[in-house]
């Protein structure tokens, strides 16, 4: 049974997460939050697999609710649930290494689909984001993806997980410098603008994924 905790102070949202996963036999809505204080309370008292986090709260933001509650429940995925989509929250959720980005007009069957992936271990972007932060230009990509060498493969995957030059670098065992030459020939390759949306791209292809 998938266990959901919802973090969001729209009461229709709530009620609209409760009635699709009461459509589903494996997965149960098992506690609400409206801030951060009620979802370190319910996340450490209820122990979900997955906890849906609203973005923007009353003075708060979700990926700060989100790095405290995984003091108290690591195991638990951490699926962000929002309205907005912008470049720069992506980049911060990446780096953060968040489970989900899910924008709230996704179709119920989406968010269901999305829900059973992150439990998996796999990592789940709404398409919109990725097409959004991608700026709607995928030609090339399939048939860069076949040109990358297996150390540029490599550092897709660390980009996939939000880490920076000198954490691939020492993973890697290699320099800096080598890195960000391997950055340059993977974007060149799938035609890619930046490591943002190098990141994205991986993450919908599953490269990299835990």
């Amino acid at each position: 049974m998938i266990r959901i905790v919802v973090i969001d102070d729209h009461p229709l949202v709530r009620k609209g997460i409760e009635m699709v996963a009461g459509l589903e036999q494996d997965i149960q809505v098992v506690g609400f939050a409206s801030n951060g204080a009620e979802a370190l309370e319910q996340i450490t008292s209820l122990k979900p697999n997955v906890a849906l986090v609203d973005l923007r709260l009353p003075g708060e933001h979700g990926l700060d609710i989100i790095k405290k509650s995984r003091k108290v429940h690591k195991e638990c995925k951490y699926v962000i649930l929002t309205s907005y989509a912008n470049e720069i929250e992506i980049q911060e959720a990446m780096k953060e290494e968040v489970d989900g980005y899910i924008l709230k007009e996704a179709l119920p069957e989406e968010l269901i689909a999305a829900l059973r992936l992150v439990v998996k271990g796999r990592k789940y972007y709404d398409p919109v984001v990725v097409q959004f932060a991608m700026g709607q230009n995928s030609t090339g990509e399939e048939d860069g993806i076949s040109r990358l060498t297996p150390r540029e493969m490599e550092v897709l995957g660390a980009l996939s997980k939000g880490y920076n030059n000198k954490t691939i670098a020492e993973q890697l065992v290699i320099s800096e410098h080598t890195v960000k030459k391997h950055i340059g020939q993977v974007l060149e390759k799938l035609n890619l603008k930046d490591r943002t949306q190098a990141a994205l791209y991986a993450v919908s292809k599953g490269i990299g994924k835990k």
